[in-house]
């Protein structure tokens, strides 16, 4: 598979690397299963709770690297 992008669906990610959920949590973001993770990016998602993006995708790849 590829890498994550800051531009996928927060959902996508879930369902294609569900070993993500671990740094979803890390970052505080329950928010998995609310309607908005349906039609949120990352990069939304992520600036919307004050998140730097750029950061949650590298730990997001790093994750499925190492998986």
């Amino acid at each position: 598979m590829g890498k994550i992008t800051k531009d996928m669906g927060l959902i996508e990610i879930v369902q294609n690397y569900p070993e993500t959920l671990e740094i979803f949590q890390k970052y505080g973001l329950g928010c998995i299963g609310c309607a908005a993770a349906r039609f949120e990016n990352l990069e939304a998602g992520a600036k919307v709770h004050g998140i730097d993006p750029d950061k949650m995708v590298e730990d997001l790849n790093a994750i499925i690297e190492n998986n």
